[in-house]
């Protein structure tokens, strides 16, 4: 009979995410032959994300993020700057390309006990970097067995403002 489905398949696919070389070059592109050109830019790391770990221990990276929307589907570029991450674990196995595919839940704490039962567990996280110091993302260790890695993100309710948006060239 199996067991039934996971809570974190309710809502589906929201995000793909990518690791670029160059976060302006790869947004360039998106907004030049497809019109995407407003993209939300931040900066992950401290004081932004009030924590940061990677496979269950804390750490100091920081990684540019390039946030926008493919129809109904958000689309991230990330641009690791610094530090050891799942971003340069996937570049030295695959190269640049897809790296993840990013699943919204409403508690991280029950998406997070659900994917435990399924087998699965947390290879990096960050979290805080709403303006009420919620918010938080976590990436699943199933590319072994799924093909590619899952993130469970957890909107924070209220979002501060992009460093930056880009709009194409000036």
């Amino acid at each position: 009979m199996g067991l039934p489905q996971s809570i974190i398949l309710q809502k589906g696919i929201g995000q793909l995410g990518f690791v670029v070389k160059d976060l302006y070059e790869t947004m360039e592109a998106y907004c030049s032959r497809f019109g995407m050109n407003d993209w939300k830019i931040y900066t992950y790391k401290r004081p932004f994300l009030k924590f940061q770990n990677y496979k269950g221990k804390p750490i100091e990276y920081s990684a540019l993020i390039g946030l926008s929307y493919f129809g109904q589907t958000r689309i991230e570029i990330i641009q690791n700057l610094e530090g050891e991450t799942i971003y340069t674990d996937f570049t030295r196995k695959h190269g640049y390309g897809l790296q993840h595919l990013g699943i919204y839940v409403e508690n991280m704490e029950a998406a997070l006990k659900d994917i435990r039962l399924a087998g699965f567990e947390v290879e990096m996280e960050g979290g805080g970097f709403g303006l009420d110091g919620d918010g938080h993302f976590a990436y699943l260790n199933t590319e072994p067995i799924c093909g590619i890695t899952y993130e469970l993100i957890e909107r924070p309710k209220r979002r501060p403002e992009p460093e930056s948006v880009y709009t194409g060239k000036i």
